[in-house]
Order: C-alpha cells, then structure tokens, then sequence
C-alpha cells in the first residue's frame, strides 16, 4: 500500500506533539484527561496510527499550554502575523 505524501509530515507532527506533552510534564494518561478522551486516544495519534484534524491539534496544544505557532513552525510552515 502507498503511503500518503503526507505521511513525513504527519510522523513529524506527532513527534512534535509527544515532546510538547512531555515539555508540559504530562503522562499520556495526564494529557488524555485534559481532553476529556481516553489514553489510547493519544497512544495513538503519537503512533501514527490515527490522524488529528485542525482543531484537534489545538485542543492537544492547548491542553499542554503551548502555542500552536512555534508547532507549526517547528512542522516548517511560515506563520504570519
């Protein structure tokens, strides 16, 4: 099967969120809770194995207390203000 063009973007996107969580001193289980979701919720996004919408990655940022513009810059993307 092929992968998505997506997919390093994706990888890097969830790597990046699993360092903010840790950044924040939050267990899978911790940050879960926050959103109100169950701790596989998060195994799973960080593994890859389930993709996050817009507003799910802002939740997760909020959830951490880490602005959603250094993610998206970290991701490469230019951010404008």
């Amino acid at each position: 099967m092929k992968k998505s063009v997506w997919q390093k973007k994706y990888e890097l996107l969830a790597g990046e969120l699993r360092a903010m969580r840790l950044a924040a001193g939050l267990t899978q289980a911790d940050l879960a809770k926050k959103l109100d979701k169950p701790q596989s919720y998060v195994s799973k996004y960080e593994g890859c194995d389930r993709y996050l919408g817009f507003i799910e990655v802002l939740e997760v940022c909020e959830a951490c207390e880490s602005d959603p513009t250094s993610l998206i810059q970290k991701l490469g993307f230019s951010v404008s203000q």
